[in-house]
């Protein structure tokens, strides 16, 4: 403000005389000119804006169908993972149950057959198994309390009711109630998962057909997000930039229904960093989120993402799976039918979903 006075020093006082109207509009310009310099002269301050990270890819709707299909062309994947489960049927409460990591053995071959080995690490006693061909699933949980271990069979396409607590809302509460209500939820969830699940998010189904009625639409959107970069700042914020592929079924009456959601990072390289999938209701079903590609399989034949996170929002559980050892994935072995056959060697108790639900 001292600066803008020099600048423009105040005028004397002096009283018109007749025949200065021209001198008098002359200082009042004069002296509007300077209340306009005087605005200009306000302290300024730096804000910090997220960066856009560059260089940003630019591709067209062939281009992302192509890419979805090259995960796809992948048959068959047998490797040694970590898993870890988190449960989120407490978030009503502010609170997720999350559970220790464990050892898996991870076998898939398409079509959308699956063997997961979950182990004790270190130890490798088995924690459960389960297995789907693609139509039906069968999962045996083998540790933990003896009322919870059980051999479950179902249908991958039914909808089925939780196995415990159907239905009922945390409890909130400190004391020993609210513990009960959290550890049966616990249960309640853990049962809900599903072989197939973990088979569709690591195993990335194609497109459709060329002449197949479905609809593919391309958009493009800058998501604000932590600066994951290996020395960023704590806390700092970037702008990435995505294409989301969206994939549409039509309907009646000029309707269509979305079925899944693609989302491609574009900041230097073009990666599937995003899938999302939808019921018939347009609720979301699962949430899947791809990380770290890495080289797979003797001769790194494939760029596949080594850790995935996979989110059932309406079952309320996360999982996490990251590939111990991606060079030593076996990629594109066959294997026979009765690997993704479990049986009952256990003589656990049976639980048949279908049954139950005619019941």
């Amino acid at each position: 403000m001292h600066l803008c006075r020099h600048l423009y020093p105040s005028m004397p006082h002096s009283r018109p005389t007749p025949g200065s109207s021209h001198t008098a509009r002359a200082a009042l310009l004069f002296i509007f000119a300077g209340l306009l310099f005087l605005s200009g002269c306000k302290t300024s301050s730096k804000v910090s804006v997220p960066q856009l990270l560059t260089p940003v890819v630019e591709a067209d709707t062939p281009r992302l169908l192509e890419e979805i299909n090259r995960l796809a062309a992948v048959r068959s994947l047998r490797g040694k993972v970590d898993i870890q489960f988190l449960d989120t049927s407490f978030a009503k409460c502010g609170v997720a149950e999350k559970y220790k990591t464990a050892d898996g053995t991870v076998t898939l071959q398409r079509p959308g057959h699956i063997l997961l080995v979950i182990q004790v690490p270190f130890i490798g006693t088995d924690v459960a198994q389960m297995t789907s061909d693609g139509e039906h699933f069968r999962v045996a949980v083998l540790q933990g309390e003896e009322r919870y271990k059980r051999f479950v069979k179902g249908t991958n396409n039914a909808v089925y009711p939780k196995l415990e607590a159907d239905g009922a809302e945390p409890d909130c509460g400190d004391d020993d109630n609210g513990k009960k209500s959290m550890n049966v939820r616990a249960v309640s969830a853990l049962s809900s998962l599903r072989p197939q699940h973990v088979t569709d998010a690591l195993m990335v189904l194609p497109v459709a057909a060329p002449d197949s009625n479905l609809i593919y639409a391309q958009t493009e959107s800058f998501e604000e997000e932590a600066d994951t970069r290996p020395k960023a700042k704590k806390g700092a914020r970037v702008v990435r930039a995505y294409y989301m592929l969206v994939e549409l079924r039509p309907e009646a009456s000029g309707r269509a229904r979305v079925l899944r959601r693609f989302w491609f990072d574009r900041v230097g390289e073009l990666r599937l960093a995003r899938l999302q999938t939808y019921d018939d209701a347009g609720r979301l079903a699962t949430d899947v989120i791809y990380r770290e590609p890495k080289a797979f399989g003797e001769g790194s034949r494939y760029n596949l993402p080594s850790r995935v996170e996979l989110t059932r929002p309406q079952d309320r559980y996360s999982l996490r799976i990251t590939y111990q050892t991606p060079e030593a994935v076996k990629i594109d072995q066959p294997y026979p039918a009765d690997v993704f056959d479990l049986k009952n060697s256990w003589n656990l108790p049976e639980v048949n979903l279908d049954e139950r639900t005619r019941k």
